[in-house]
């Protein structure tokens, strides 16, 4: 009896503990429906809006994962990445590059200048311990003030430039800037077989380098699990090359977007194909934790195959049309994220971020760890920010980057993350609910007070309600559930979120 009461006593206390973590989750949830219901707007409208916002903006929330690893908590410092990207296409705008050309530009360009930007961004973080999120916040500010002074001022009233289309009065850019017949689409705009050439292709390189330092340091290669993913890679490489030659599958797979339908069933087909990737290479034992990521992945692919085949929903898919290229870099930074979790370096950033004094009694370079972390959080976002503008088309030269960092931080919360812990699934979850209630709260609101001007007023109550929630509700929890009505008491408590003895781990997955 006492043991029936115990049980549920603990599945009470879990499900409590569920909703608290996910509580933000949970109030977007009745919000978006909300809005849906009261918009009347049509469901494949929705949709498509939801898929490109999605391809624009998910790449920014993913380059938060790694620092909420390292202890970092929510890097609002990202700013710093969007505007080395920004200062690239100015140069390649200004220099007349264009297409894919004037973007792999740009990525040169912009990452040797985000690796500073984040070393200097991440050496800040080391000398605000426990204060990261404030210190970020701020820098993304007085970053964002030097950018509009060059931008504004030094650009053409300091340095010499001459250019009528950016500088149209000799000195200070435009305030906008349309990408249109140079940049835009640039991503987008590759179809699905030319990126199943270039990832097929990349994954061979990556496959022979990898089985080549392994050999080098001394380690064992499994020749059949090297072999069954250079076949699945040589597979995806002949199916784009083949497939330009083949009409049948140069029509369906060839377009600059693909209908959602079939991007769908190619998704299921790659999740397949990644399940048996992963039973290929590590061949794990029954019950272990890689055997449950097959089976998770495999099921999800069954899945998503299956909602192809109900005809309601299909007919939704086949209103829809999405960017190959762009959705397949977004999986390529989810696998990054993945990926570097089973390094070395991933494990001295999550051994770092649960505790900081055990991670130096380990010997690791607790500083230089922090740092690392934050460059590549910051090159992420320069390339997210890259992609983030050729789906826009409109380069707004002066505060384009102003809501980068608040908007991500937002989106990854709703997903259901904490300052701590983040994983990409999360990110996903985040930036679909996120902006699924951007595209209807507009249309809701023009509904109830017939102006949808107040929608912008509405989407900055919702992001930064959400991260006030999250914060204030994450640091009661982390100063036992005690209230603290005085000022410094709740500073106290929010900076006790970054503490490094915090229980969370901040796994990605």
């Amino acid at each position: 009896m006492n043991n029936g009461v115990s049980q549920k006593k603990d599945f009470t206390a879990a499900m409590r503990q569920f909703v608290f973590d996910n509580k933000v989750f949970f109030i977007f949830i009745p919000l978006s429906i909300l809005c849906i219901l009261i918009s009347g707007a049509n469901v494949s409208y929705i949709v498509g809006e939801v898929a490109s916002r999605f391809g624009r903006n998910t790449c920014l929330v993913l380059a938060l994962i790694i620092p909420c690893m390292a202890g970092l908590g929510m890097n609002f410092g990202i700013v710093v990445g969007a505007i080395a990207a920004q200062i690239s296409i100015f140069w390649v705008v200004h220099w007349g590059f264009t297409g894919i050309t004037g973007m792999l530009l740009c990525v040169l360009m912009s990452t040797p200048m985000a690796i500073f930007f984040g070393w200097l961004l991440g050496k800040l973080f080391n000398k605000t311990k426990g204060a990261e999120m404030i210190a970020g916040l701020v820098l993304g500010f007085f970053a964002g003030g030097l950018y509009r002074l060059f931008t504004l001022y030094i650009l053409g009233g300091v340095i010499p430039f001459d250019d009528p289309n950016l500088l149209p009065r000799g000195f200070g850019l435009r305030n906008a800037y349309d990408l249109t017949g140079n940049l835009k689409y640039s991503v987008d705009d590759i179809s699905f077989l030319t990126t199943a050439v270039v990832l097929g292709l990349a994954a061979i390189v990556a496959l022979l380098c990898s089985a080549l330092y392994d050999k080098k340091k001394g380690k064992a290669v499994n020749g059949k699990a090297l072999t069954m993913q250079l076949v699945l890679s040589a597979l995806v490489t002949g199916f784009g090359l083949i497939g330009k030659s083949v009409p049948a599958l140069n029509q369906l797979y060839g377009q600059k977007r693909l209908i959602l339908a079939d991007a769908v069933v190619l998704a299921a087909a790659a999740l397949l194909a990644y399940a048996l990737w992963i039973f290929a290479g590590k061949r794990p034992a029954k019950g272990s934790k890689e055997m449950v990521t097959v089976i998770r992945f495999a099921v999800a692919g069954v899945v998503l195959f299956a909602s192809n085949m109900v005809p309601a929903i299909n007919k939704l898919y086949r209103s829809v049309r999405v960017p190959a290229m762009t959705y397949a870099l977004i999986a390529l930074f989810a696998l990054f994220n993945n990926w570097i979790v089973n390094t070395r370096l991933g494990q001295n950033m999550r051994t770092v971020g649960q505790n900081r004094a055990v991670a130096t009694s380990a010997g690791i370079d607790v500083n230089k760890t922090r740092i690392i972390a934050t460059c590549i959080s910051t090159v992420l976002a320069a390339w997210g920010q890259l992609i983030f503008l050729q789906n826009l088309g409109t380069f707004n030269t002066v505060q384009q980057q102003d809501n980068v960092g608040l908007y991500a931080v937002a989106a990854l919360l709703v997903g259901g993350a904490s300052v701590q812990k983040a994983n990409n699934k999360q990110a996903i979850t985040g930036v679909l609910l996120f902006h699924t209630l951007f595209v209807v709260a507009p249309l809701a609101a023009t509904q109830l007070v017939g102006d949808s001007a107040i929608s912008e007023y509405i989407r900055m109550f919702f992001s930064y309600g959400v991260i006030a929630v999250s914060l204030s509700m994450h640091a009661w929890k982390s100063s036992g559930g005690k209230r603290d009505t005085g000022a410094d008491g709740l500073t106290a408590s929010m900076l006790a979120t970054q503490s490094p003895a915090a229980s969370d781990s901040p796994l990605s997955e």
